[in-house]
C-alpha cells in the first residue's frame, strides 16, 4: 500500500539533483534518488504555518488507524475538511500537497466509518444489515471475510424459517382463492392451482425475506383468524356466506377489545 503521507513536490537534492519526497507527517524529506534525508523544517521555507494543519491531519490519521466507533470517523472527518479549509487560505505547493492528503483522508475515513458501521452491526448478528454495510467497501481490511460470514449465517436463518415460510405461504392464497370461488364461482379446480401458485410464489418471497417478506407476513397473520373462521362456519356449519364473513372479521375485533377491557379491569384491580 503506498504511504499517503509521502508526497513529491518541486524540491531538488542538493547532493545528486533528484526529486525531494515530503512525509509531511513524518516530518523527514528523502531523496527518491540518493536516499538522503533532513527534516523537512530545515528544507521547507516557514514551514511553522504548516505545523497546526499537519497535527490535525496526523490526529485524523491516528484514529482511522486506532479508533473503533463512528462518532470517531466523523471527528477525522471533520478534521481533514478544517485542513483543507486552511490549506486553501495558504494557496502554495506545500498547501496544495497536504489538500491531496486530505483528500485522500476523507476518502479513507468514509470507507471507515462504512466499514465501523457494518461491524456494529455484524458484533449484534443483524446479519443482512452488516453483509449490505461491509459490501460497500470490499477489500478494506477484514470486510470480505465478514461478509462471507454474513451470508453463511444469512442462508442458515433461512433454512430455519422454512417450516414458517411453508405455514404463511398457504394464508393469502387460500384467502384469494375462496373470494374467487365465493364472489365469481370459479370452479374448485382453477382454485387449487392458483392456490398452489401463489403458495409457491410466496415460499420463496419468505424464504428469501426482506421488507415485502416482513409485510406479507403480517397481512398473512391478519388474515388467519377470520380465514379459519369463515371456512368452519361457510363449509363445516353450512352458515350463509355473508353471514360467516361478517363473523369472521367482526368476531376478531370483538374478542379483541373485550379481551383488552378484561385485561385493563385486572391491572385495575392489582393496583
Amino acid at each position: 500500500m503506498p504511504d499517503v503521507n509521502a508526497t513529491p513536490i518541486s524540491l531538488k537534492c542538493k547532493v545528486c539533483g533528484g526529486d525531494i519526497v515530503n512525509n509531511y507527517l513524518g516530518g523527514t524529506c528523502v531523496c527518491a534518488n540518493c536516499g538522503n534525508k533532513w527534516a523537512i523544517a530545515d528544507v521547507i521555507p516557514n514551514y511553522e504555518k504548516y505545523t497546526r494543519i499537519i497535527a490535525n491531519i496526523a490526529k485524523a490519521n491516528e484514529i482511522i488507524e486506532s479508533d473503533t466507533k463512528v462518532a470517531s470517523a466523523n471527528e477525522a472527518k471533520l478534521l481533514f475538511k478544517t485542513s483543507v479549509m486552511e490549506c486553501s487560505k495558504l494557496n502554495d505547493a506545500v498547501s496544495a500537497d497536504l489538500i491531496k492528503i486530505c483528500n485522500d483522508g476523507l476518502a479513507r475515513a468514509e470507507k471507515y466509518a462504512i466499514y465501523i458501521k457494518g461491524k456494529n452491526f455484524y458484533e449484534k448478528q443483524s446479519w443482512s444489515s452488516a453483509a449490505k454495510e461491509l459490501g460497500r467497501v470490499p477489500g478494506y481490511r477484514d470486510a470480505d471475510a465478514m461478509v462471507e460470514i454474513c451470508k453463511e449465517e444469512i442462508e442458515k436463518e433461512r433454512k430455519k424459517q422454512i417450516p414458517w415460510a411453508v405455514v404463511f405461504s398457504l394464508i393469502i392464497p387460500a384467502a384469494f382463492g375462496l373470494f374467487l370461488r365465493e364472489a365469481f364461482g370459479c370452479p374448485w379446480a382453477v382454485c387449487i392451482i392458483l392456490f398452489l401458485l401463489g403458495s409457491a410464489g410466496l415460499g420463496y418471497v419468505f424464504y428469501r425475506g426482506g421488507v415485502v417478506s416482513i409485510i406479507l407476513k403480517v397481512i398473512s397473520f391478519l388474515a388467519a383468524t377470520p380465514l379459519i373462521i369463515y371456512s368452519l362456519l361457510a363449509y363445516v356449519f353450512h352458515l350463509p356466506t355473508v353471514v360467516s364473513v361478517i363473523i369472521a372479521i367482526v368476531g376478531p375485533i370483538v374478542l379483541f377489545i373485550l379481551f383488552a377491557q378484561f385485561t385493563e379491569q385486572i391491572t385495575k384491580k392489582n393496583k
